[in-house]
């Protein structure tokens, strides 16, 4: 979700040399990489010495780290695939951009958190007790110049319906909106907007910085979303349960100069985003919405 968004924006920006991995051959029908970017497909996450064969050709400046299993797919219930993919590769994958002194920038979560206050800074103490956020937990690399974003994400998916926003646009039954339940996650179009812009540019950020938006509760959350994508479903408001995992990017912000915008002008771009990049090929492909 987050790697094709990055493979299209970074791939159009001048700047930059853009080279993406993938573990298949190539992308879903319909969905096209940019001119200026190249993919190397048969990329396999839990073979490193592949993928260090493939960096020592290329000899990255910098590896953006988007591999990660979500909690939502079975895969990630299975501890021996959470902790390869979510807690060993990406240390693995640090040895080998030390080895070529490239900085690895890599994406964890707020699910380190148990979300029982909200508001947490780099500095509290991750306190997740499921697979998943213990997982993410140990993946997280603050060291030898590298870079861990902790943030949440939201977006449009290439071939799955699991993650919040493609899900509930493909219901068409009444959905429930959990009031009680906030995060101050990104849309993965705003997310790649903020390293092209803003942490690309700055070398010398390291270690471990909150990427955040103001927090918002799900029921608000899905409200915008059917507004913003004339999506017409009854969406039931349910106050239990309580659960608050919004981080505190104070210091993300101003080591950046970085001003999040509002939720709808997030929501609104990341609607744009789909317009141009997916809507296109699903429509190809028969698909609703």
């Amino acid at each position: 979700m987050l790697g094709y968004t990055l493979l299209r924006r970074l791939g159009e920006d001048a700047r930059y040399e853009v080279h993406g991995t993938l573990r298949g051959a190539g992308l879903p029908a319909g969905y096209a990489c940019p001119a200026a970017a190249t993919l190397h497909g048969g990329v396999d996450a839990t073979r490193v010495d592949t993928l260090n064969v493939l960096m020592q050709r290329l000899q990255p400046q910098v590896v953006i780290n988007c591999v990660g299993l979500i909690k939502q797919l079975d895969q990630a219930k299975r501890p021996s695939a959470a902790v390869e993919i979510n807690a060993l590769f990406p240390h693995r994958l640090a040895e080998c951009c030390s080895a070529l002194g490239a900085r690895l920038i890599h994406i964890s979560t707020d699910c380190v958190f148990d979300g029982a206050r909200g508001g947490y800074r780099e500095s509290d103490r991750p306190d997740a007790d499921d697979l998943y956020g213990r997982s993410k937990r140990l993946g997280e690399v603050d060291y030898g110049g590298h870079l861990t974003l902790r943030t949440s994400l939201i977006g449009h998916e290439l071939s799955t319906r699991v993650s919040l926003v493609d899900w509930f646009l493909s219901t068409r039954d009444a959905v429930s909106g959990y009031a009680g339940v906030v995060f101050s996650g990104l849309p993965t179009v705003e997310i790649a907007r903020v390293l092209a812009e803003k942490v690309l540019p700055a070398p010398e950020l390291e270690g471990l910085y909150h990427l955040s938006v103001e927090p918002i509760d799900k029921y608000r959350l899905l409200s915008l979303l059917a507004d913003a994508y004339g999506h017409r479903v009854a969406i039931e408001r349910v106050d239990a349960p309580r659960l608050d995992r919004s981080l505190d990017s104070t210091r993300l912000r101003q080591a950046l100069d970085y001003q999040p915008p509002g939720w709808e002008q997030l929501v609104q771009a990341m609607h744009d985003d789909y317009l141009k990049a997916y809507a296109p090929a699903r429509s190809a492909a028969g698909e609703a919405p």
